[in-house]
């Protein structure tokens, strides 16, 4: 398939807020220059690292907008826009459009959840409203609902919906989506843990929350193996695989955000119902990070 949305590494950018709350737009656009000059291949902007839950509708046109002025056409934005309300994910998907991204993001239907079947309507009614590329977003971890490997066969007729996301963690239901698709489908992983093995299998790269702290090296990982230096690539994955472990420990995005925090960065904290890291996560990370050279 041409014209691929990225490849390499997106990052799923975290969405930083003021010591009162609000989005801090500045720091936000601080961020993404600095993600642009260590290489990442594209923003991913109001996804789940981004606290799209509770973000405003305001709030979340107002992060894609920002986020596409700030990249100016350098890399791409590719808008989270899903929703559990089909007609709510079509509003989404077209203020997205208006508001300059260049791709969505369409998670699975959460907490109200549905059938196969029902997925593929609910995709399909989304991908219709709009002649934005569209990539699926396949989390069952926080969805409780998986898009099966067959499913994707019905889902690809439809001409808009180019690729997915895939944080399933499932490397065997990865291949035989990429065996049953083939080329018709870009595979970008959702797991940090399973950049190379996702490249390995024909996946284009990764929609990343490592890339949030270390965007050159999760580039690298990528920009290694498209090179033909697999081991390289690999000896990377393995090498930040403690940290990438650390970065789940809790619920993403608050260790992520508290790895920041560590880096000078300050990007607030997270909203409720999600609070801060315990102070054995906060060691962890430090200690981790200290000997990764990160601080």
């Amino acid at each position: 398939m041409a014209n691929h949305i990225f490849t390499g590494t997106g990052v799923a950018v975290v969405t930083p807020f003021s010591p009162d709350g609000s989005v801090n737009y500045n720091k936000l656009r601080e961020l993404i220059e600095w993600q642009i000059a260590e290489g990442t291949d594209a923003i991913i902007a109001c996804g789940t690292t981004g606290e799209s839950s509770t973000l405003t509708d305001d709030e979340h046109i107002k992060v894609i907008s920002c986020a596409v002025e700030q990249t100016s056409g350098r890399i791409p934005v590719i808008a989270g826009a899903g929703s559990n309300d089909t007609d709510y994910a079509v509003t989404l998907a077209k203020e997205s459009k208006q508001a300059g991204a260049d791709g969505l993001l369409i998670v699975t239907p959460y907490y109200n959840k549905t059938s196969q079947r029902g997925l593929v309507r609910h995709f399909n009614i989304i991908a219709d409203s709009t002649d934005l590329p569209v990539i699926l977003y396949n989390v069952p971890s926080r969805t409780g609902v998986d898009i099966k490997p067959h499913t994707y066969t019905e889902l690809i007729k439809h001409p808009n919906i180019k690729a997915t996301k895939e944080a399933s963690g499932n490397i065997a239901a990865v291949a035989e989506i990429l065996s049953l698709c083939g080329d018709r489908l870009d595979v970008y992983t959702g797991n940090d843990d399973c950049i190379v093995p996702t490249l390995s299998l024909g996946g284009k790269g990764c929609i990343s929350v490592l890339a949030n702290i270390l965007p050159r090296q999760t580039h690298d990982i990528c920009r290694l193996f498209f090179e033909g230096r697999i081991q390289e690539s690999a000896d990377l994955q393995i090498k930040l695989m403690n940290l990438i472990k650390l970065l789940f420990t809790d619920v993403n995005p608050i260790p992520v955000k508290e790895a920041l925090d560590l880096m000078g960065k300050q990007t607030g904290a997270c909203r409720m119902p999600l609070i801060e890291a315990d102070q054995k996560l906060r060691e962890d990370l430090k200690k981790e990070m200290k000997l990764q050279g990160i601080i």
